[in-house]
């Protein structure tokens, strides 16, 4: 839910309420994303050394970060009354955001393998975590974008034909006038537009908190079943090393890499798109809520569709289905009934995305269990560096996207940008998502986890638990050798 206010609002928050520069929004874009990046091997690391207490060994973490987190959320939408420097505080508290919700997501994720030890109950446990994952995202674009949307729409802008030197009044509020354009946002709409971001993040913050009692009281964490318990957990460099030399997970990682990448394209500059780029900016919010709906009803879709055909079979489908209409959506401009149809079309490779990566990450660890089998507590690494180089990447693409709309001349303030800045977000919205979908499926193929494959480390996991022996010996001897 959060994430999704954040992705879909948070660029063109910063561009045209806070009217911070591009240059400088792209700065806070990248540095809280590359921040965010390194603060999961960290977490995970922690993590990892932490001991059991009497609610386990994660929930102290998800428990402990939530308040502090729900916070520093409030606190990344509110405008300080800052002559200068504004971006310094949006970095600042974006970046302590990332970091507290880091201390949730990952034991979070890592929940999933204690659980359950059955394959296809894990299957089942990720298809409904994914589904209320949705659910949540749309969740979060529904109420931030029900109560900002006006703020976006063009009813509070403003004729302005004077140079760029004039002081012009209207009958809305002062000028806010700082370039070249136009049609300029009036004082008094800005203000207004401040105010329901604080309190669309406060809607969003209290249902944080809701959310985290209910896991709290809900969900009970049980120790590693597949090996014998030791009071001598592996070191954590060495097990970052076998982690990363691990093959599947490799490919696995480096495949949802490329993938996410085009979706974090997508809703990073979706908003932009919609307002400067095709003339959609009252409908932008319920576009966004098309696609979110259509994702949420078709993710259990997704669950059926991998059981009977396979989840490698599942991710080309998925991930191939959203090309067609992201360029539909880019070389047919300004069609509103094309748009949504496209957004419920669309729904449906957004649920793939949303299931099928945290499906397949349990294949990953059970394989390398079996290759492994007395070494235990390696999850949240798991978890942790999988969400890594998606972050950081992402940071880096952000950051990229928000500095390319610089070089196109986006001015803040302004209700409409110059052509350049048009054809900008439509290579990001389209080109960019495409090419970076068609190189992780290329990777894809390199991954060797089939349905056949995956059926006989189930076997093999079965016998695990039924002879699991006490490992103690082989974690004393890799700890002499590292």
């Amino acid at each position: 839910m959060i994430r999704s206010t954040i992705g879909f609002f948070l660029q063109i928050y910063l561009l045209d309420v806070v009217q911070i520069s591009p240059f400088h929004a792209s700065l806070v874009m990248f540095v809280g994303r590359a921040w965010d990046s390194m603060t999961d091997p960290a977490v995970g690391y922690l993590i990892s050394k932490s001991k059991w207490t009497k609610i386990g060994r994660l929930m102290p973490w998800i428990i402990g970060s939530a308040p502090f987190a729900v916070v520093s959320y409030i606190l990344l939408w509110y405008v300080p009354p800052l002559k200068a420097g504004k971006f310094l505080w949006y970095m600042f508290f974006y970046s302590l955001f990332q970091t507290l919700l880091t201390c949730f997501h990952v034991p979070y994720s890592a929940l999933t393998m204690f659980l359950s030890s059955d394959q296809k109950e894990r299957d089942t446990v990720t298809a409904y975590r994914m589904t209320m994952e949705a659910f949540g995202t749309m969740i979060g674009a529904a109420i931030q974008g029900q109560i900002v949307a006006q703020g976006h729409a063009s009813n509070h802008c403003f004729l302005q034909n004077t140079s760029a030197d004039s002081s012009v009044n209207s009958t809305d509020g002062s000028s806010l006038f700082n370039g070249n354009a136009s049609t300029w946002q009036s004082q008094d709409s800005l203000s207004q537009t401040k105010i329901s971001y604080m309190v669309a993040a406060g809607f969003v913050g209290g249902i944080y908190t809701f959310c985290t009692i209910i896991l709290f009281f809900g969900v009970k964490e049980r120790d590693d079943p597949y090996t014998a318990k030791s009071d001598k957990p592996i070191p954590f460099l060495k097990g970052m090393k076998l982690v990363m030399r691990h093959s599947p997970y490799v490919k696995l990682t480096t495949t949802f890499l490329f993938t996410s990448l085009a979706i974090q394209l997508l809703e990073g500059n979706f908003a932009l798109f919609c307002t400067y780029a095709v003339d959609l900016r009252h409908h932008f919010q319920n576009i966004v809520l098309t696609i979110l709906a259509s994702s949420v009803m078709t993710v259990p879709f997704w669950q059926w569709f991998l059981q009977r055909f396979g989840k490698k079979t599942a991710v080309y489908c998925g991930m191939t289905w959203l090309i067609p209409f992201i360029i539909m959506m880019v070389s047919v401009p300004n069609n509103l009934i094309l748009s949504y149809v496209v957004a419920a079309s669309s729904g449906l490779s957004i649920a793939s995305h949303f299931l099928l990566p945290w499906s397949m990450l349990p294949d990953v660890i059970d394989d390398f269990r079996l290759q492994n089998p007395c070494i235990k507590g390696l999850e949240p690494i798991f978890c942790s560096f999988y969400v890594f180089f998606t972050k950081l990447s992402a940071g880096f693409s952000l950051g990229f996207s928000t500095l390319s709309l610089d070089f196109a001349g986006y001015e803040t303030g302004a209700c409409f940008q110059p052509p350049p800045v048009a054809l900008t977000l439509k290579l990001l919205v389209g080109a960019a998502p495409t090419g970076l979908i068609i190189i992780g499926l290329l990777i894809f193929q390199l991954y060797p986890i089939t349905e056949e494959v995956r059926m006989k480390n189930k076997l093999a996991l079965q016998e695990l638990r039924d002879n699991s022996q006490n490992c103690d010996y082989a974690l004393k001897d890799m700890g002499s050798k590292s």
